[in-house]
């Protein structure tokens, strides 16, 4: 169903969430249910969804069943924000049921308390006029209802209640026990779902799920978020779908003749790049061409660093005459240090969606092995680097992804711990051969879908004067083996050879 964009909606105040929901939070006048485990977030969603409210001049009213008062204020504390603009009434069951107790002789204290109870909130509801309400939780009315008939009266009864209300009503409740019946997902307009899962290494992984919105249109399955000092902020899944943009297809060149030679002029805007091979042939030192050529040319260039520390990469890149620090520090160059263990897969997405939105036109990732293993079920790693990579293309963005291979010489056996070479529009693969006594490198170019490349095989160096493509080994066979046969009527190329190395 397509949902009315002039509907009246009401801001969640998570940026991500109201993206889920198209856009412009939920509609406005209904009831919804917030379910999810104790201490996955739902009293922090539920006061960000009052303290929008309250930003924008309405009232609102914050009911809490299960906590203090003063335990409100302390999460609230906790995330730096004043509760001053929010109405809060807290309700105690044990005071509430002593009274009963005291009052009550001939009828059964449950069956007083839970319409007491109730009759008492209702008041406090009228008394205020809210244009929002967060009820926190229905745990306490499902124990004082006792039976699942009398609880779900009630909750029919709280619903229309609010009906033809000018209010928007979020309930919280734990998932174990809304599990185990379904009385309040049947009857609220809405339900959003949050998950908590342990790791076998690293912090918890969360995510949600709108399981149900009628009447509107939404991004369905699950979508990662996290809880931060200052709130909930969610990530939503990236759908490359979504984002088309026009942009110029034109080459953009490496600097180093040899190499743009071999790529039959450099990489092309709107393609990724897979640069293969293992450890020490220079995948990054190449990929780092390319984002330091795209910065002097005045682009931003953004890396997501893996293994290697950001200081490291500076202090290499400067060594081989590739300096990026200067550029770092005019904003020409962005670099994010990721760490695999803290990060969730919707949240890396992300951040590089946010990069790419804001105007960079290179884009690193470096390596895939990391990245892979920010991705705890391995199953959709490839689904989720296709939108990714999907997504940077429409945005007319040059992706290069570097790969390690196992293994130093190649044998035959080189093999990557994911096979993405399909999804990339170019492969640059990286060797060792051995030749003159010595462990040299080699490059070639094994793909390219936008236009034609060389077919050679060169050899190429990295030294304190940057990145250096030779000629093609044409007297040379099975260099990418690892073990090369000399096949020339001389010695003369291996003479060369170690002349330029010597120089």
């Amino acid at each position: 169903m397509v949902r009315d964009a002039t509907e009246d909606r009401a801001a969640t105040g998570v940026s991500g969430l109201d993206d889920i929901l198209l856009g412009s939070g939920l509609p406005r006048n209904r009831l919804y249910l917030l379910q999810g485990s104790p201490g996955v977030g739902k009293t922090t969603l539920g006061l960000q969804f009052l303290l929008e409210g309250a930003r924008r001049g309405e009232a609102v009213l914050y009911i809490t069943l299960s906590e203090t008062a003063e335990e409100i204020f302390q999460v609230a504390a906790s995330h730096g924000w004043s509760l001053d603009g929010v109405s809060l009434y807290e309700l105690s069951t044990a005071e509430q049921t002593l009274r009963l107790e005291e009052e009550n002789t001939l009828y059964a204290t449950s069956e007083i308390e839970l319409k007491e109870t109730v009759r008492v909130l209702l008041q406090e509801v009228e008394r205020i006029a809210p244009s929002r309400v967060v009820f926190d939780s229905l745990s306490e009315i499902r124990l004082l209802a006792q039976t699942p008939v009398r609880y779900r009266r009630q909750l029919l009864a709280l619903k229309q209640h609010f009906a033809g209300k000018s209010c928007t009503v979020l309930l919280l409740d734990n998932s174990e026990t809304a599990d185990s019946d379904h009385q309040v997902a049947s009857l609220a307009h809405g339900v959003i779902t949050l998950e908590q899962m342990p790791v076998s290494y690293g912090g918890d992984r969360r995510r949600l799920r709108v399981a149900k919105l009628r009447g509107s249109d939404f991004r369905s399955g699950y979508h990662d978020f996290a809880v931060r000092t200052g709130g909930i902020v969610v990530y939503p899944r990236l759908i490359a779908a979504e984002h088309r943009t026009r942009f110029a297809a034109e080459p953009l060149p490496s600097g180093v003749a040899g190499l743009d030679q071999l790529l039959g002029g450099g990489l092309d805007r709107g393609t990724s790049s897979l640069i293969m091979g293992p450890a020490g042939t220079g995948k990054s030192a190449i990929a780092t061409l390319f984002a330091r050529e795209a910065a002097l040319r005045g682009e931003l260039a953004s890396f997501f660093v893996f293994e290697e520390r950001v200081t490291t990469l500076l202090r290499s890149s400067a060594k081989l005459s590739m300096p990026l620090e200067p550029l770092v520090e005019s904003g020409k160059i962005r670099m994010h240090q990721v760490d695999p263990a803290e990060l969730a897969p919707d949240e890396l997405s992300h951040l590089v969606r946010r990069d790419a939105e804001q105007g960079a036109r290179v884009i690193v990732i470096d390596s895939i092995n990391g990245y892979f293993a920010a991705l705890p079920e391995a199953s959709f790693v490839i689904l989720q680097l296709h939108e990714l990579l999907s997504f940077l293309s429409s945005q007319g963005v040059a992706t290069l992804l570097t790969v390690a291979q196992t293994g130093i010489i190649a044998g035959g056996a080189m093999r990557a711990p994911i096979d993405l070479s399909y999804l990339a529009d170019n492969v640059v693969l990286l060797r060792y051969f051995e030749a003159a006594g010595r462990v040299r490198k080699a490059i070639s170019v094994v793909k390219k879908r936008t236009g034609a490349h060389e077919d050679t095989i060169r050899e190429f160096s990295i030294g304190s004067q940057g990145i250096t493509v030779g000629d093609a080994l044409t007297q040379f066979h099975g260099v990418l083996t690892g073990v090369p046969r000399f096949v020339g009527t001389s010695d003369t190329l291996l003479t060369e050879v170690t002349r330029r190395d010597k120089a």
